[in-house]
Order: C-alpha cells, then structure tokens, then sequence
C-alpha cells in the first residue's frame, strides 16, 4: 500500500456550470470545445425555440423548490424531471432523487476521512492515466495548472470509489461519468457520493470486474430491437454487428463520450429518478431513428461508422428535448416485468 494524503479541491467560481448557448462560441457552457463541422445553423435553429422551453421549466422548478425547500420523489417530479431540471436545480435535485443526498447525510466527514487513507498503488496509477484521457477537448480537463482544472476532483473522487467499494474495479468509463458530475455539481463531495449511489444504487453490477450486468443489458438490447423493428434487428445482425460491440461503450459511460452534453444531462436528468430502463430506452431509440443508414450498410465497417458518427448527426440527437420525448415514444411500453423477463433469459446467453 502506498500513503496518499489527497486534497479537497475548492471549486472556482468561475466554473459556474450553467450552460452558456452562444450560437457563436466554439466552447459551450460546460467547457467542451465544439468540434470540427459543428452545424451552428441547426444549433441556432433549436435554441431558438428550446430557450423558451427553459424558462418555462426553470419557473415551475423554482416554484417547488420555493415551496418545498427540495424535492423528493413523487409523480409530479418524476414528470418534471423527464421535461428536463433546470441547470441551477439540477445538482440539488439529482442528489436527492437519486438517494445520494441521505447517504452523505449519514456519513459526513466519510469523504475526507477517505482522502487521507492508504490506497492501493495500483489503483492510483491506473487513475492518472486515465486522467489526461479524460476529455481532452475540454478547458476544465485538459492539462493544466490553473486553479479551475478540475483534474485533482476527478482523480480525488476517482480513487475515493476505488478505495471505498473494493469489490467494483476501476475500469475506463467511470472517469466520462465523474467528469461530467464534477461539472454540473461543482462539488467533489457530492460528485463523490452521487457516484457511489450510482454503482451501488442505481446500476449494481454495471461497474464489477465481470462486468455481467453490462452485458446482460446488451442482450437485451437486441431483443427489445428486435421485439421493435424485426426487419432492423434481421438487417444488425446479417452485417455480424454484435449487441455488446453496439452498446457497451453508451452503457459504460452513461452516453457520457457518445451524445452532446446536454442531451447526455436530460438522460441523466431521468436515469437518477428511474434507473437502468432509462438506458435500454435511449440505447433502442438511438438506434431506431437510425434504421435507414444501418439499412444502406453493405458490410460490418459501414455498420460501426454509422455507430461512431452518431454524436455527428446533428438533427437526431443535438435537440435534447426532442430526443428525451423520442425515448418515451420510439421504443414503445417498456413494462418493469418485461425487461425483467428479458434479463433473465438473457443471462444465459453470456455464461
């Protein structure tokens, strides 16, 4: 074991974490560069009319948490919060939806009790390389000794998991998620105990060394296609695409390097209410709305370029709040039972 006496990082407050939408900028809210080809006629086009849709969430919010003094779980907020939580409600309100608020609660001083204690060196070093990986593209990761990085966070929050749940592995993915916690909560803390509620909580399994749940859920992916759109499902695997090669990366991290931020925030925004299903419901849609170019495939290449250029198709998944409307609609009934019925049959694929 080695001794590492880490330190709570106070955030800036330049980093406000509510997202600017300039039609012009090339760094959006959050820090991420836009990249090469950024359609910025489509993006001014959607905002024109998504502004107005925030402020109208942004006043209904701010009623109930005027009236309330939080939020807790019931039909109206679970509503609420697949419309989309305001930027300045969404730190407050995914910690408490999610459990992650109480268990702080229960354990305060955990965290910095945590930073103090010995680590496994092969944790630590498996982290700091994984460190400057993580979102180069963005001003708050990339290597820099300004006071506004927020490498020291993710690398602190990181091996806090670690450390603190033995039995789940670090493994790449998890550093995508941290990252974009730490800049919508601005608070290693509760970054850190939103985590923990994730992989304890919220996706159990997903992050363990066998990774069963993950793929688990891959195969059920393909059979909720292909309970969808027999046709597609036929078409996926006459090109010999596997499930797990489609997925496993958008379940990994949550969709996290795969969509436009705010699109991965409102799925997010659902996920720390509902759970797993929300995942299976974006993973199906992404790929229906997506039929007609895994039709014109030829062969197994064209099938996963049209999956890597998916964050590239603008019109499909850049109008988050049409996209979050799609994954309620496309998929069709997604009854608890049923996908339970699936993960069981499907367990039996992988073993």
């Amino acid at each position: 074991m080695t001794t590492n006496t880490l330190r709570s990082v106070q955030f800036s407050e330049n980093l406000s974490g509510t997202p600017s939408h300039s039609l012009i900028h090339n760094i959006d809210g959050y820090g991420f560069q836009r990249p090469e080809g950024f359609d910025f006629d489509s993006y001014e086009e959607f905002m024109s009319s998504y502004l107005t849709i925030l402020a109208k969430r942004s006043a209904r919010w701010t009623s109930i948490v005027r009236r309330r003094g939080t939020v807790s779980k019931s039909a109206k907020v679970k509503r609420f919060c697949r419309k989309g939580i305001p930027a300045e409600h969404r730190p407050m309100v995914w910690m408490n939806v999610s459990g992650a608020a109480q268990k702080m609660r229960e354990n305060p001083g955990l965290y910095a009790q945590i930073l103090k204690a010995d680590y496994d060196p092969r944790l630590v070093e498996t982290v700091s390389m994984d460190i400057n990986r993580t979102f180069p593209e963005n001003i708050y990761f990339a290597v820099s000794r300004d006071r506004n990085s927020l490498q020291r966070p993710l690398f602190n929050v990181l091996v806090a998991i670690g450390h603190k749940n033995s039995k789940v592995e670090y493994c790449q993915g998890m550093n995508f998620v941290v990252a974009l916690m730490l800049l919508v909560m601005k608070n290693e803390e509760k970054a850190f105990w939103l985590m923990d509620t994730l992989i304890n909580n919220i996706l159990p399994d997903y992050y363990n060394p066998d990774m069963t749940a993950i793929k688990v859920e891959q195969e059920v992916l393909g059979e909720l296609v292909r309970l969808r759109d027999p046709e597609l499902h036929s078409k996926i695997e006459r090109l010999e695409v596997p499930w797990c090669l489609v997925g496993i990366k958008w379940f990994l991290c949550l969709f996290a390097d795969v969509l436009p931020t705010e699109t991965v925030l409102r799925i997010w925004d659902c996920l720390f209410y509902e759970g797993p299903k929300i995942l299976l419901r974006v993973a199906v849609t992404i790929i229906l709305i997506n039929k007609d170019k895994f039709m014109r495939c030829t062969n197994f290449s064209e099938a996963t370029t049209v999956l890597r250029n998916i964050i590239n198709d603008s019109k499909s998944v850049m109008d988050c709040h049409a996209f979050i409307q799609k994954i309620f609609t496309e998929p069709k009934s997604f009854p608890r039972a049923k996908i339970k019925k699936l993960r069981k049959e499907c367990i039996t694929k992988i073993r």
